[in-house]
């Protein structure tokens, strides 16, 4: 586990801190304490801030667009 990747992680989840259920979220808050303490989480935290990503993080796929805004061949 490396400070990299838990900052990744905790950027993804910033945006979902409303949207998290209590259990969540109190979780979360503790994670984030821990995180801002400078602290390495350990192997239990890190599985459960995974855990808490996989769960509200959504890695959508930017559609393409390009269909609707070709020029007619005539032009």
């Amino acid at each position: 586990m490396s400070l990299r990747e838990q900052n990744k992680y905790f950027e993804a989840l910033r945006r979902f801190e409303t949207k998290l259920e209590k259990k969540d979220s109190e979780d979360y808050k503790m994670l984030l304490s821990r995180h801002k303490d400078d602290e390495d989480l350990d192997i239990l935290s890190m599985n459960r801030l995974r855990e808490l990503y996989t769960k509200y993080y959504l890695d959508r796929q930017k559609k393409n667009y390009d269909a609707y805004f070709k020029k007619s061949p005539g032009e």
